[in-house]
């Protein structure tokens, strides 16, 4: 993951080692929820929140379709250098009407 990223409410540490104890846990039980829901109950997080952590490392890792965390992340970032660009483009536009103005008004 990227050092940008929000903070959560648990630290990193934690929620890798829920999706690690998921994945063992899983082995022995043989369902995936059953395993969530045991792991969730120890740690305290919801299950969904351990189950949307499982499901971000599986589609990180590539077990999974989806967009990857560090995809995500570059989306974002080009998003909004593409919006910065809109914006810049736009005052150019208008200073270019003012000034294309100005000097039609001086050549009169």
């Amino acid at each position: 993951m990227t050092e940008q990223r929000r903070p959560g409410r648990y630290p990193a540490e934690m929620r890798e080692r829920a999706v690690r104890m998921v994945f063992e846990s899983e082995q022995h039980t043989g369902s995936r929820w059953e395993a969530i829901c045991s792991v969730a109950e120890k740690l305290g997080p919801t299950a969904e929140t351990v189950r949307k952590w499982v499901q971000r490392v599986e589609i990180d890792e590539g077990r999974k379709p989806g967009v990857t965390t560090d995809e995500r992340e570059r989306l974002k970032e080009l998003e909004r250098e593409n919006r910065e660009l809109r914006r810049a483009n736009e005052i150019l536009k208008s200073a270019s009407a003012f000034f294309a103005a100005e000097l039609d008004g001086h050549r009169r």
